[in-house]
């Protein structure tokens, strides 16, 4: 029973250290306020409880059913794995080596017009984005049974709690991080991803599953 429970909690805690540093709520929280400029204190809350309801919901959703849509489109599970520890190590690359992407005026004017953010552009593709997606997707190949399955969903519970009050203490957060602060914060979460990243690819190349069909492929 000890051992079940230790196992249950390992799971949830690893779901959160592998989509703490993607999400990176930190770094939402000055987009987030950016996005809500000239809106009450209400509409903030609000748009930041549907925000975390959408990310739960979206990641929920392949967490249940990614497995299934692997299934369909013929993907294996090593394949999965590699393809989703490239897709975070480019978003890891990205924090590391920002670009500074210039809107047009007309994307400009359509964000400052929009006045729910909460899915678009907040949950997806800010918290709940392709990074996050590829990770929930890798965790579920690990899950065998129903409550590693719990495990899991408990994990995305705690990750949706976490971001739920960074959002909430983001004007607080960035006031005393400063710029400077959130740019060093940035390049060590995105060094903790591309590790992340690193680990995904190496169990996807070092998978049974894949020697044998390598193998199997040479006639060896």
């Amino acid at each position: 029973m000890i051992e079940a429970l230790t196992s249950f909690f390992a799971l949830s805690l690893g779901t959160v250290a592998a989509l703490l540093p993607i999400i990176n709520p930190f770094s939402t929280a000055p987009l987030f306020l950016a996005l809500t400029e000239g809106f009450t204190k209400e509409q903030r809350e609000q748009q930041a409880r549907m925000g975390v309801i959408y990310m739960f919901a979206i990641l929920a959703i392949f967490l249940l059913f990614g497995t299934l849509i692997m299934t369909f489109f013929g993907i294996s599970l090593p394949g999965v794995r590699i393809a989703g520890g490239i897709l975070v190590g480019r978003v890891a690359f990205g924090m590391l080596y920002p670009k500074d992407r210039v809107q047009t005026p007309d994307e400009e004017q359509e964000v400052r017009m929009k006045k729910d953010i909460s899915f678009f552009p907040l949950a997806m593709p800010s918290l709940s984005g392709p990074g996050s997606i590829a990770v929930v997707i890798s965790m579920a190949t690990l899950a065998e049974t129903w409550y590693e399955y719990v495990a899991i969903l408990v994990g995305l519970l705690l990750i949706t709690l976490i971001v739920r009050v960074t959002l909430r203490m983001s004007g607080r957060i960035t006031r005393v991080l400063g710029v400077n602060g959130m740019h060093a914060l940035t390049k060590i979460m995105g060094f903790l991803i591309f590790c992340i990243a690193i680990q995904f690819i190496v169990n996807g190349l070092t998978d049974p599953d894949l020697l044998e069909t390598v193998r199997e492929g040479l006639g060896l």
